[in-house]
């Protein structure tokens, strides 16, 4: 399969990885998926690379009035990342920002802990974060996850991706100290184009994959 489209996720982590060997056994590598898309994907990656495997969230923080309109990110780990230029134009106040950054943080917080069950989160400083998604088409949410990793002090930031609209693969350079698209085809319409099987990933898979990543990575 050259540059056809990946049967599943789980195929297309598995061509990602072979992208990535040279972050293979490194011990302060740490494979992060924005869910829950990016879980299977993430998956095969991290046991690929023998590196552990955890979720990165990302809440988009709705425009008042323009709610289609990201006016900045919250992410895991209480990291908050504002667009300024939308704030500013359309004079958005403090309490309003707030307000919405609330309403988010609780989704956020009921994500992590049923994603989680109890693991406490990694250790992000002065390590390799490889943010995985199963594909990039605007990639507004794997920017604010690349912006927000930064607040963590990591050593390198990776983005890695099965496949990407080329333009936004680019644009990802500036954030990220690394982008790995493993296909950009042109022209790019949507993900789900590129994949025989984009079924919706649920919850109890999302947790299943994670657990099943743990136990190996401990064994």
């Amino acid at each position: 399969m050259s540059g056809g489209a990946f049967v599943d996720r789980r195929e297309a982590g598995r061509v990602l990885a072979a992208r990535l060997q040279q972050y293979a056994g490194h011990d302060d590598v740490v494979v992060l998926a924005l869910p829950r898309g990016g879980v299977p994907v993430a998956y095969e990656v991290a046991s690929a690379l023998g590196a552990p495997l955890d979720v990165f969230l990302v809440r988009k923080l709705g425009t008042p009035g323009h709610r289609e309109l990201a006016m900045g990110a919250i992410a895991s780990g209480g990291v908050r990342v504002l667009n300024d230029d939308v704030v500013r134009w359309y004079g958005i106040p403090e309490a309003a920002i707030e307000s919405v950054a609330r309403e988010e943080a609780q989704e956020l917080q009921r994500r992590e802990r049923a994603y989680r069950e109890g693991r406490p989160a990694p250790e992000l400083g002065k390590h390799i974060v490889i943010l995985v998604d199963d594909g990039l088409a605007t990639g507004s949410t794997m920017r604010a996850a690349a912006q927000a990793i930064r607040a963590h002090h990591p050593s390198r930031v990776v983005v890695a991706v099965p496949v990407g609209a080329p333009q936004t693969c680019r644009e990802l350079g500036e954030i990220a100290d690394e982008v790995i698209c493993a296909r950009m085809p042109e022209p790019f319409s949507a993900v789900g184009q590129w994949y025989l099987n984009f079924d919706q990933t649920d919850d109890e898979e999302v947790r299943d994959l994670l657990q099943k990543s743990t136990s190996t990575t401990r064994a």
